[in-house]
């Protein structure tokens, strides 16, 4: 199975991915815990060109986070989904589709294509949007925001509404849950919903 986690920066879909990877080893099945940006050498360092680098266009911001997603399946999702492991990974494509494709105004469906193209159509079998409002997000995040957090209000807005959007459009793969309760009981939710 693969679970991807979704959410505004500061909405808890990290800390939820992590505990849904801790109590599926717990039952013993074989999971992969991994995220994007990042999750190989190459994603890596994509991720701190973007994030902590200094201006990078949006189209460009778009396609380096696209090859980070490429490089991630071939190298990590695809052979761990091959040999029957569990694959839980904090961000996936959606987040450039919301991110990029709804607050940068590049079009959702231009960068869902651009997307899916990259990954060869691999899509989650669920998709965990962990929900919570812009200023509760902003909030979460305080001042230690990388490149992307630091674009707070309208960028924001437009990225939750995006991501509402993709909710609505794939409700088969979408749980769209509170990130407003606690900790416990989200987790508790989130494991109910993957079983």
């Amino acid at each position: 199975m693969f679970v991807s986690f979704e959410g505004l920066d500061g909405c808890g879909k990290t800390t939820q991915a992590r505990l849904l990877a801790e109590a599926l080893a717990a039952d013993g099945v074989d999971v992969i815990s991994t995220r994007e940006p990042g999750g190989t050498p190459l994603g890596e360092e994509i991720r701190r060109l973007v994030l902590h680098g200094d201006h990078v266009a949006p189209w460009a911001e778009a396609a380096l986070y696209t090859a980070a997603r490429a490089q991630h399946v071939a190298e990590v999702i695809r052979p761990a989904l091959g040999r029957g492991a569990t694959v839980v990974c904090d961000r996936y494509l959606d987040s450039s589709v919301a991110y990029q494709g709804g607050g940068r105004r590049l079009g959702v469906d231009a960068v869902l294509e651009l997307n899916l193209a990259a990954v060869e159509g691999l899509l989650p079998d669920l998709t965990v949007l962990v929900e919570i409002d812009p200023e509760t997000a902003a909030g979460r995040v305080g001042d230690r925001r990388d490149r992307i957090e630091q674009d707070l209000g309208a960028l924001w807005t437009r990225v939750d509404e995006t991501y509402r959007e993709l909710a609505a459009r794939f409700p088969g793969r979408y749980v769209v849950v509170d990130g407003r309760r606690s900790i416990a009981d989200l987790a508790a939710e989130i494991r109910e919903r993957v079983r």
